[in-house]
Order: C-alpha cells, then sequence, then structure tokens
C-alpha cells in the first residue's frame, strides 16, 4: 500500500508525503480558510467583537483536528463544495431580492 494513493487530493497537493511540516501546515490554513468562508457564507450574523473572536479562535482549534482528518478524508473538499452551495445559494438570493424589489 502506497501512502500518496490514499492521501485526499488537498494533502496531496501539498505534498504532505513529501515535506510533511509545510504540507500540513498549507493544509491547516486551507482548511481554516474555508471554515471562515463557509461560516460568513451559511451562518454569520453580526455579533460583537469578542464574540467574533470566540468563534474564529473556536473555528481555528477545530481546523486542526480537522487538519489531521483531512490528510486522509476529504475535509477540504467538503468545505469547497460546501462554500460552493453557499455561494450560489447567495447569489440566487440576492437575484431573488432584487427581482422582488424591482417588481413592486
Amino acid at each position: 500500500m502506497v501512502l500518496s494513493e490514499e492521501l485526499s487530493f488537498f494533502a496531496a497537493l501539498f505534498g504532505v508525503d513529501t515535506n510533511p511540516t509545510v504540507g500540513m501546515w498549507l493544509l491547516y490554513i486551507t482548511i481554516v480558510g474555508l471554515s471562515i468562508v463557509v461560516y460568513k457564507l451559511g451562518f454569520a450574523k453580526k455579533l460583537p467583537i469578542l464574540k467574533s473572536v470566540v468563534i474564529y479562535f473556536f473555528l481555528a482549534l477545530g481546523g486542526t483536528f480537522l487538519t489531521f482528518l483531512g490528510v486522509f478524508l476529504p475535509v477540504a473538499e467538503g468545505l469547497v463544495v460546501a462554500a460552493l452551495v453557499l455561494i450560489v445559494y447567495k447569489i440566487r438570493l440576492h437575484q431573488s431580492k432584487k427581482q422582488e424589489s424591482t417588481v413592486k
């Protein structure tokens, strides 16, 4: 069994098997960044600054755990799909509201 065949797409892309230190950091940054994007697109509300800091802290903390899972499981890929679905949803919602306001 070859390790490089078992890696997820982003783990293989970042070379986690050849350069683990840099690869894991890049995977961590990708997962945390995508988690923040998904949070902002799907769940974020206007919050006070301290509550926002707490949420982003826990997103970063959870990203640590997800990074270890993301080496062999498609965590980052799932976050990309979630972000794309939410982007399409936001675009359609914006178009719907714009169309509704022009009809009135």
